[in-house]
């Protein structure tokens, strides 16, 4: 009864800044020459070819609309905020064996209005492919983490909605600097709206993590290892290579098979400390860091067929928890894409996060957070292969108070170059 109370304000909002983004567009699509003049004379190379750099990059300037609480991993208290970016790519190729890659971004933080305005260095990586085919590369650097499918296609352009998928958003009270005192404590924190400088989801977002990586294709199977500095629930702050001292690294992997062009067929694991060193301190006796680790094992579907995209994910995770011992969640979603014309789509996802039990100290069992479901939609036009805007309108809902923002309208314009 409460939600349709409100619904009617919130869905006028909505309705207004899904109208800005779109005069945003009206007005760059009056000439858009110019972004073709700009795309196409963003490279360079030497005489004889062996050398060539590119540069592109996205500019988003997105608004959302929020009902309370922000959801996800979105960190601004307004109720309605602007959220501009602006991310640039360098690709640089040396011969036929060398690679690498540089991405910058310029916004306010890397998460939604976690910061008034910063810059900084996101993924930055050096290639090696010794063969004339994929079977095989090597990578060291800053990069996003191979688990899942939904990391390859997480950026503006390529992601049908706004917001990420709710197992690499939606956080928990898992904590990577503090302590519970032990059960009690620690399942008290399902009680207060989220702490987000200082809880974890299960994956955060891309995890652009330091470290290194085995990858390639062969006979229909993709495959890649990584040795990373940072867990892949760890925050920005630690993914740069010097952030942990590589002390306690973390392995993932991904083996998939496409039996044909319209199935691709996925199987994730990683495993490592998500405890930062600050955290060393108020361990119980005789525990170290390495003691606690994240352990996640992941499937994840993608189908495509003539108008139609279809992606899923579920992931397990068990983290060792200080004071309390283990605790499990499993997270899903399923997401389609549908071309409704040429230019015109629509999307939809489905996500839902479930918590096991755990002793609560007084001799019974209850889940350590409440259950979470969210349902996202989204309709998207793409006007050129420079311009695309797209709005979205999302419901999720815990089982149990607080909530943590159960609506959210967010309007999103994309200028590709």
């Amino acid at each position: 009864m409460k939600i349709h109370c409100r619904f009617g304000r919130f869905t006028r909002r909505a309705f207004a800044l899904t109208a800005a983004v779109f005069a945003l567009a009206a007005s760059a699509l009056a000439q858009p020459e110019w972004l073709d003049q700009v795309s196409d004379s963003l490279h360079v190379q030497s005489a004889s070819g062996a050398f060539r750099g590119d540069l592109s990059g996205l500019l988003d300037l997105e608004g959302y609309y929020l009902d309370q609480r922000p959801p996800g991993l979105i960190f601004s208290p307004d109720q309605f905020f602007f959220n501009p970016r602006l991310s640039l790519f360098l690709d640089v190729h040396l011969g036929r064996h060398f690679y690498s890659f540089v991405q910058t971004r310029c916004d306010r933080g890397f998460d939604p209005g976690v910061k008034a305005h910063d810059a900084r260095f996101d993924e930055y990586l050096l290639r090696y492919t010794p063969f004339d085919d994929a079977r095989l590369n090597l990578q060291a650097g800053k990069f996003a983490t191979v688990v899942g499918n939904w990391v390859r296609r997480h950026d503006s352009w390529n992601n049908p909605l706004i917001t990420a998928p709710l197992p690499y958003e939606n956080v928990l009270p898992i904590t990577d600097q503090k302590v519970p005192l032990g059960p009690i404590d620690f399942l008290k924190r399902q009680n207060v709206p989220d702490k987000k400088r200082d809880w974890l989801p299960l994956l955060w977002g891309p995890s652009y993590a330091s470290g290194a990586s085995v990858f390639g294709q062969a006979a229909g199977f993709d495959y890649a290892v990584e040795l990373k500095n940072a867990a892949i629930s760890s925050r920005p702050s630690a993914w740069d290579g010097e952030a942990l001292n590589w002390e306690h690294p973390t392995v993932s992997g991904r083996l998939a098979y496409s039996p044909n062009p319209t199935w691709n067929l996925g199987a994730s694991a990683s495993y490592g400390a998500y405890l930062l060193p600050t955290a060393a301190a108020v361990l119980p006796a005789g525990r170290a860091l390495g003691d606690f680790r994240q352990l996640t094992v992941a499937e994840d579907v993608t189908f495509a067929w003539r108008h139609w995209q279809v992606w899923g994910e579920a992931f397990a995770s068990r983290f060792d928890v200080p004071n309390v011992g283990p605790v499990e969640t499993l997270a899903y979603y399923v997401e389609t894409k549908y071309k409704l014309t040429a230019n015109l789509f629509a999307a939809a996802r489905w996500n839902q996060q479930l918590f096991d039990t755990i002793p609560n100290g007084v001799g019974g069992e209850q889940p350590w957070d409440r259950d979470m479901t969210r349902v996202d939609l989204a309709l998207g036009y793409r006007f050129s292969r420079h311009l695309q805007t797209k709005m979205q309108y999302s419901y999720g809902h815990r089982r149990g108070e607080p909530q943590q923002g159960e609506q959210l309208a967010a309007a999103q314009l994309t200028v590709k170059f």
